[in-house]
């Protein structure tokens, strides 16, 4: 087969804001055949910005980066035709569903071998979808309206946390109301944000009244 009859390979912007891992990741992903990565960013901004220069098939996309929760960036990573594979190192099918919704093309989660992560972005890259094994039932219940409500798996102390976020309270005057640490109420917050697949104080408090979980 002559050059020109090869099939282009599949290019990939690679958005991550540690650099072994980065490293880590080019280098496999490099390795497989039919696929290169093109262009290498740290930050949402950077992401955004090696989108329009490089047009990439797919950008593969750590969803914690220094300068945010890149979920927010996903429809502007693929307004120009790329497919966004989120890579991240915790997540649960609110999140997964989260991503599916901004027009996301899956969800992997870090700890996956990396041959599933090549795997992914062949899929992705021939216009599939790709969620971890782990999350997908919950994300096809969630889509169908067939799940749990959202607030189903809020403990009753998650709860109260919700309700004084609602009241428009913050962490300190939580922590106070509650009787518990500010570490612990910033627990207590940070865990009815990832059940409410939410990204901030607002966005659940939004979600749950939404999802009645709140007036």
């Amino acid at each position: 087969m002559s050059s020109a009859d090869e099939p282009r390979p599949v290019r990939v912007l690679l958005v991550e804001d540690h650099d072994m891992v980065a490293e880590a990741l080019q280098l496999a992903l490099d390795r497989a055949d039919g696929i290169t990565v093109v262009a290498r960013a740290r930050s949402r901004a950077e992401a955004v910005a090696d989108a329009r220069e490089h047009a990439p098939d797919v950008v593969v996309l750590d969803r914690r980066l220094a300068d945010g929760d890149a979920l927010g960036v996903i429809p502007q990573l693929g307004s120009g035709g790329a497919r966004v594979l989120v890579l991240t190192g915790d997540a649960n099918p609110a999140v997964a569903v989260q991503v599916a919704k901004a027009g996301g093309a899956g969800l992997l989660l870090k700890s996956s071998q990396l041959g599933a992560l090549e795997s992914a972005v062949r899929e992705v890259a021939a216009g599939g979808v790709v969620f971890d094994p782990e999350l997908l039932p919950g994300v096809f219940d969630r889509l169908t309206g067939r799940g749990p409500a959202a607030g189903a798996a809020l403990t009753a102390r998650e709860r109260e946390t919700l309700d004084l976020l609602a009241e428009g309270a913050t962490t300190d005057e939580i922590g106070r109301r509650l009787g518990v640490s500010r570490n612990t109420t910033r627990n207590h917050v940070q865990r009815v944000l990832e059940k409410l697949g939410a990204r901030s104080k607002l966005e659940a408090v939004a979600v749950a009244r939404r999802e009645g979980l709140i007036g």
